[in-house]
């Protein structure tokens, strides 16, 4: 969904550059169309997911709990397919700091909410996932009052029948979207479960988990300049300015590196001491601090591929970018991680490493890419897409 939402960057950011502002209320109603008839679809594996968990080889009892909060998690997957493209929708306005007080309000109404609920009157997973709930649709109606109580500055002009027009062409690019993001993360996710095939695999996976803990830290920065950039990207390419577009990248990619240089500076200083900030197990400690340089080195990749993400979703490459994540990742990386790891022997740093080569193989990719793009061109195309999907009806009215 985060994906599928991930379409309004390129379509608000560039109706917003070129200053078709009402055009992006109808791209969000559009969205918020897809997203939830995609919340529908999604239900029955709510539902059933206890069978659906027993049958790739969960216990029964982990399935039934997981499924009685699965069941209980329903209203958050509708406040997920209204808020996601509700997000775009306010960022392609740079109106970042209302999500973020919104955001930091509900984070502690959230905190008292699942102290009081999960720990106090002990209602376990039910209490936890009414705190969710809650929270979530707290941000949505939040968010909805202020986008209806201002109009956004003239973006929202009210419900129109035109979320409904050019439907499959929205589609296509939501699922573009949405494969290159989950191509992206379940890529290092499926690091955990491979790691888990081993002979012995309870050391490695928790130290792989720390790992992927830290770098999920890391990758939060690296984040916030995707979205950053995406907006920016999508903001001068539909106000036609292609230089400021291709200068904005250069800036974002130079800052971005130089933090996930630090960051891994912090990572190979620290790496006999910071396993113990999640484990007691010196064995579990140990391990962690032999895969640290890997670590090390997947926060400086991670910290310039989100961004060229970023630029690929603001300038409407996502279904490039999915082709090459494919490639990189599931072609080279990891099969190349499965060969280091099993049949070579190397264990959870063959596999890292394999997996490591994608990133890098994609990242380089990526960096030709943008390196060789016409933007001139980019920024002709930002303004056609306008037109085609709903531009040229804000400029006949």
């Amino acid at each position: 969904m985060l994906g599928m939402g991930s379409a309004l960057e390129t379509l608000c950011g560039q109706a917003y550059g070129a200053g078709q502002i009402r055009m992006l209320g109808v791209y969000m109603q559009r969205s918020w169309v897809i997203l939830l008839t995609t919340a529908i679809l999604l239900v029955p594996v709510y539902v059933w997911s206890p069978p659906i968990l027993e049958l790739i080889g969960q216990t029964n009892q982990i399935s039934v709990a997981a499924g009685k909060f699965a069941v209980w998690m329903i209203p958050q997957l509708f406040a997920y397919a209204l808020n996601f493209p509700i997000q775009k929708f306010l960022q392609a306005q740079r109106k970042v700091l209302v999500m973020l007080w919104i955001s930091a309000v509900v984070l502690v109404l959230h905190t008292i909410f699942s102290w009081l609920l999960i720990l106090k009157l002990g209602w376990g997973l039910t209490g936890a996932a009414i705190t969710l709930n809650t929270s979530w649709w707290l941000i949505v109606i939040a968010q909805l009052l202020y986008i209806f109580i201002t109009k956004s500055e003239g973006a929202w002009s009210g419900f129109t029948w035109l979320a409904f027009a050019d439907l499959f062409a929205f589609v296509k690019l939501s699922l573009a979207s949405a494969v290159m993001l989950c191509l992206e993360f379940w890529y290092l996710m499926i690091l955990v479960v491979i790691t888990g095939r081993l002979k012995n695999p309870l050391v490695p996976v928790d130290a792989i988990s720390i790992c992927m803990n830290i770098n999920g830290w890391d990758a939060m920065i690296a984040i916030g300049f995707n979205a950053a950039i995406s907006v920016r990207v999508s903001n001068e390419l539909g106000a036609g300015d292609f230089r400021a577009a291709r200068f904005s990248v250069l800036v974002v990619s130079i800052t971005s590196v130089s933090i996930g240089v630090v960051a891994m500076i912090i990572v190979l200083a620290t790496r006999d001491y910071f396993p113990y900030l999640f484990t007691s197990s010196i064995a579990v400690a140990e391990e962690t601090t032999k895969l640290a340089v890997l670590l090390g080195v997947t926060v400086v990749l991670n910290s310039l591929q989100p961004v060229l993400s970023g630029v690929a979703v603001g300038a409407g490459w996502q279904s490039l970018v999915a082709y090459i994540n494919i490639g990189c990742y599931y072609v080279v990386g990891l099969p190349a991680g499965i060969v280091l790891g099993f049949t070579f022997g190397f264990g959870v740093e063959g596999i890292w490493s394999g997996m490591i080569g994608g990133i890098f193989l994609q990242t380089v990719i990526l960096i030709v890419v943008t390196s060789i793009t016409n933007w001139k061109k980019e920024a002709e195309e930002a303004e056609s897409r306008v037109r085609k999907w709903g531009g040229s009806i804000a400029y006949d009215k």
